[in-house]
């Protein structure tokens, strides 16, 4: 029975080691950073907070843009979304943009894809309005084939119909 306080005695001093979050020498912030070292001014390459990351373009610029039924006219918060995405991709130019057009489930096959088509046509034709180089964009069309809300109601169908701009490239260290 005298195993028993030594036994726990070292199971503490084991346990105390794993909650120090310094035991390696790194701090917080450095020890998150994925190209090693301290982040500059709290930014983390590659995160959400990095104006330059592509986390970044999804969630501050806006990735995509949404339409009204049957339509593949822009929209004053459609504008406004690609006018942000236009300056990220002047100043990012080390990225290139695939823009998927995209319509909810209503109607055909075929009339979704070509109704796409034209949603990925008036996003692009608008960055290149705005100039950002032709060369770097290109436009895809998947109709209803990828949903992103599936159920038979405007709700859902508000969500689909829309044109997501997807990057490529960029930086590789």
């Amino acid at each position: 029975m005298k195993l028993l306080p030594a036994a726990l005695l070292v199971a503490a001093v084991a346990l105390s080691a794993c909650t120090n979050a310094n035991r390696f020498g790194g701090d917080d912030l450095a020890s998150a950073n994925p190209t090693g070292g301290t982040p500059l001014n709290g930014v983390i390459a590659g995160s959400a907070n990095d104006p330059a990351s592509t986390a970044y373009f999804n969630q501050t610029v806006g990735d995509r843009v949404l339409f009204e039924v049957d339509q593949s006219t822009l929209t004053a918060t459609g504008r406004a979304t690609l006018d942000g995405q236009a300056g990220w991709l002047l100043t990012n130019s080390d990225y290139q943009a695939v823009i998927e057009g995209h319509a909810d489930e209503q109607g055909t096959r075929e009339y979704n894809l070509a109704l796409g088509a034209r949603r990925a046509n008036a996003a692009q034709e608008y960055l290149v309005s705005k100039g950002v180089p032709a060369s770097r964009l290109r436009v895809v069309s998947y109709g209803k084939e990828r949903p992103i809300e599936i159920c038979s109601n405007e709700a859902c169908y508000a969500k689909n119909r829309r044109a997501v701009t997807v990057l490529a490239g960029g930086q590789t260290s």
